[in-house]
């Protein structure tokens, strides 16, 4: 007998029905739409008559408690939330400055780009910052006497800083300190700013230096190397340190013998480089002593002379000042070429030959710095470089033969007693 074959699959699945009913008979709350549907045992859970509030707030707790605690995010500290915080003091001597070769306390500027916001944060120096500087001393407090503010004890610094440099090097242990410090030796080194010189938070970096070596090295590059000696005052006014070995832009600069780490200045940093004030036109429309048919002709002559020499970008000028001193003995003008350069880089450069030459500018046009000597030049006055270097060596001979003598009879001195 033949059976049709939709016929015998309607009788399998009505089977199927019959024992999945017989089946999950026990469960007569589940919804037969499910069980019809789906064919799974739900969790206890999600059972009709396990669902009341006590146990549904027990399974969240549960889980909260299995869940990992989320950390509290990193907040970064803020300058302007100095609650319960007091201001910074410093012992330092000297008045803080954004660039302390770039800049002069003796020149006054006569304007300010921005107002007086300090660069160190408000609220976090107990010094006023006046648009240019932070004075050691306040300057609207007075003395005792009332004539002036009060002035900084420099004789008690000075004291200071030669009870930590200690007693002299001798040749040998400044030999052995030049060797261990060179470049092929160790790559710790600060670099001075090739257009700020040396600035505030640069001190900061020379100490952190000397935690781990008793010298640091220092390279030299840009416009503050027109007056390298400048450049080794300030850094060993500013630091207290002392310079035992300087070659070409590199300098080496030693912490001292008594070096204490633990008790090294407090630096307080800033966190910005403050507007430069206004200073006064550098290039006059007529130069005194002349009139303005004669400065003009004067500009038309300085653009038309041979170039002396063309500065290259970053470079090292340490030479640039005598060679434009043995320029003036035979020609009346000058012109240095400064194509590539920034225009602040050869106006601080022409600033720089004005106060050291001395001289007078010109003009700044076309990337060249056009000097003149002026009318009252007087040569025995300005010596030339090798007149110069002829009286340093003798000097330094004579000097030399000094401290031998000295040195010979300390020594027999010793021996008569």
């Amino acid at each position: 007998m033949i059976s049709d074959p939709i016929t015998h699959r309607n009788r399998t699945v009505a089977a199927l029905h019959v024992v999945r009913r017989l089946l999950f008979s026990s469960l007569p709350s589940l919804s037969p739409r499910l069980l019809d549907h789906y064919g799974f045992v739900p969790p206890p859970s999600l059972r009709p008559h396990n669902r009341n509030p006590s146990s549904g707030h027990q399974a969240e707790a549960n889980n909260d408690k299995k869940k990992k605690k989320t950390k509290v995010p990193y907040r970064p500290p803020s300058s302007l939330d100095r609650a319960g915080q007091k201001p910074v003091h410093s012992n330092l001597p000297f008045d803080f400055r954004f660039s302390y070769t770039e800049s002069s306390p003796n020149v006054k500027p006569i304007g300010l780009r921005e107002p007086k916001y300090s660069p160190f944060g408000p609220g976090r120096l107990d010094r006023i910052w006046t648009g240019f500087s932070a004075p050691a001393v306040d300057p609207t407090v007075r003395s005792v006497d009332g004539n002036g503010p009060e002035a900084v004890d420099l004789e008690k610094a000075k004291e200071i800083r030669m009870r930590i440099l200690g007693r002299p090097l001798s040749p040998a242990e400044r030999a052995c300190l030049v060797e261990k410090y060179q470049k092929n030796r160790t790559k710790r080194q600060v670099n001075l700013g090739r257009r700020d010189g040396l600035t505030h938070n640069m001190l900061n970096d020379i100490h952190n230096n000397w935690k781990n070596a008793e010298a640091v090295r220092i390279k030299c590059l840009g416009v503050p190397t027109v007056d390298m000696e400048n450049v080794c005052t300030q850094l060993e006014e500013k630091t207290g340190g002392l310079i035992i070995h300087r070659h070409g832009g590199q300098i080496l600069l030693y912490r001292g013998r008594h070096y204490n780490t633990k008790n090294r200045p407090r630096i307080p940093l800033m966190l910005w480089k403050p507007h430069e004030p206004i200073y006064p036109r550098l290039i006059k429309t007529v130069i005194e002593g002349l009139t303005i048919e004669e400065t003009k002709e004067m500009r038309k002559r300085g653009l038309a002379v041979p170039a002396l020499t063309k500065l290259a970008k970053n470079g090292y000028y340490a030479s640039l000042v005598p060679m434009v001193r043995d320029a003036f003995l035979t020609d009346e003008l000058v012109r240095i070429d400064c194509k590539g350069l920034e225009k602040s880089d050869y106006k601080k450069i022409g600033v720089k030959l004005r106060d050291l030459v001395p001289c007078v500018l010109v003009t700044f046009e076309k990337e060249q710095i056009v000097a003149w000597r002026g009318k009252n030049y007087n040569r025995s006055t300005h010596p030339s470089s090798e007149e110069r270097s002829f009286t340093q060596v003798t000097e330094s001979g004579i000097f030399a033969e000094n401290c031998s003598v000295d040195s010979c009879s300390s020594s027999v001195d010793q021996i008569s007693i």
